[in-house]
């Protein structure tokens, strides 16, 4: 789960290193200036593949293959018509959404290049993204491995060819990235229908799973009901990005290029914290699947410990070796040192982060959500947002990574005690 997670990710690290080495750091402003816009949209696609995971956790824990098809197709249905309605409406709001922002004028042009064509990607990407999500609910995280091997080998050759233009091929400066992505999961996508057939996989696109791509009115409740709210979630963490990116903006085009260096290394580091959450929560959903709740705490306590040996190894090795973590996606030195001091303000909090989020993900696997998320959301929407702003006001652009600490610690310290508290308490049951 850590190493897709990680290459989920490397190709869009090794884009921004193409990007900023090979075409400046304006052009590295550019791309980071489009992401909180692209994770927006991709937030609510997360939330679904979260619920449908699962359900889909909570039927192959219940060996119930037929009910895991059901539920994909469900699942994937949505997804799709989502897919649709976001490449329309962002490919449609491009220009209004950068300028919301308060996108530097100096990178706007090569941002809306970019963001247009990452729109237009979007039906293709979210259907990738809710697949690999799917695969998981049934324990398979070899499978999305070797699709995302394949997706970042694409992505690494042609981002380069294109802002060259080898082979042949156009030259398309900053959008490079944003057309070898495309073609990079659409091959992707290729090969996991042709290998999930090939080994009778469980959620291959065979007959049967293309009969149940529809929408069937009770699995899209159940879906909702838990995918929903991390849905809300995410989107809310988007919206909070978007937010302090537009406080960012303010100090410049060099803030703007060092704010996208350091969140291509803390993803790095935050990695194994999600890959925990999430694997704790289909095991803990296969786990009430197959009527072993009793299975949970030891899930639990796994999970705290992982993420003490895996998470804090990688924050310890972000301190040591910041200045050239940072140096692989900036050239310039100022941008270094302003990403330097940022990433030492904040990076030791993701280990904060990761214990909220196994604590969360182990509560999501038996369908409680709305509590964990209300925690999540209310930390974000008033404390990370509100302490930034006052922070920058005293500490300038350090204050604004001031504010992720903060924000971390609230949001372990409620989850923690409801988790202990209310949630230890309650009754587990299957919910398919």
């Amino acid at each position: 789960m850590i190493l897709a997670n990680i290459l989920q990710s490397l190709s869009g690290t090794l884009n921004s290193v193409f990007v900023g080495q090979m075409l400046g750091t304006r052009a590295l402003a550019a791309v980071a200036g489009v992401f909180p816009i692209v994770f927006f949209f991709i937030a609510l696609m997360i939330g679904i593949g979260a619920g449908a995971s699962v359900l889909i956790g909570q039927a192959w824990g219940a060996h119930e293959p037929h009910k895991v098809k059901a539920i994909a197709g469900t699942a994937l249905s949505l997804g799709l018509l989502l897919g649709l309605a976001v490449a329309l409406f962002g490919g449609t709001f491009t220009r209004a959404m950068l300028g919301a922002l308060g996108t530097p004028a100096d990178v706007l042009p090569m941002a809306l290049g970019y963001a247009r064509m990452m729109m237009l990607a979007m039906p293709g990407l979210l259907v990738f993204i809710l697949f690999t999500q799917l695969l998981r609910g049934v324990g398979d995280t070899v499978t999305p491995l070797y699709a995302l091997l394949l997706s970042t080998a694409i992505s690494c050759v042609l981002t380069p060819a294109f802002i060259r233009g080898w082979w042949g091929l156009p030259q398309l400066g900053v959008t490079s990235a944003a057309a070898a992505a495309i073609i990079s999961f659409v091959c992707a996508l290729a090969f996991l229908a042709w290998f999930l057939r090939r080994r009778d996989h469980a959620l291959a696109p065979d007959l049967e799973l293309l009969k149940a791509l529809r929408i069937q009115p009770r699995l899209l409740r159940l879906v909702v009901r838990i995918g929903l709210p991390t849905g809300v979630q995410m989107i809310v963490v988007s919206l909070a990005e978007i937010v302090l990116l537009g406080m960012v903006n303010g100090f410049g085009s060099d803030a703007t290029a060092a704010y996208g260096a350091v969140n291509q290394v803390v993803n790095y580091v935050q990695f194994p914290a999600l890959s925990i959450a999430i694997t704790a929560s289909i095991l803990g959903a296969q786990s009430i699947g197959g009527g072993r709740a009793h299975l949970l705490g030891a899930i639990t306590r796994t999970g705290l410990k992982l993420n003490v040996a895996i998470t804090g190894s990688l924050v310890l090795a972000g301190y040591l070796f910041s200045r050239h973590l940072v140096g692989a996606f900036v050239t310039s030195a100022p941008v270094l040192e302003i990403a330097q001091t940022l990433l030492h303000i904040m990076l030791w909090s993701s280990v904060v982060f990761g214990f909220s989020s196994v604590l969360s993900g182990v509560m999501r696997s038996s369908g409680a959500v709305l509590v964990p998320t209300a925690i999540s959301v209310l930390c974000i929407m008033l404390i990370e947002v509100p302490s930034a702003w006052l922070l920058s006001r005293h500490f300038g652009l350090n204050g604004v990574w001031m504010a992720y600490p903060i924000t971390f610690a609230s949001m372990l310290a409620l989850q923690a005690s409801y988790y202990r508290l209310v949630w230890r308490g309650k009754k587990i049951e299957r919910l398919v």
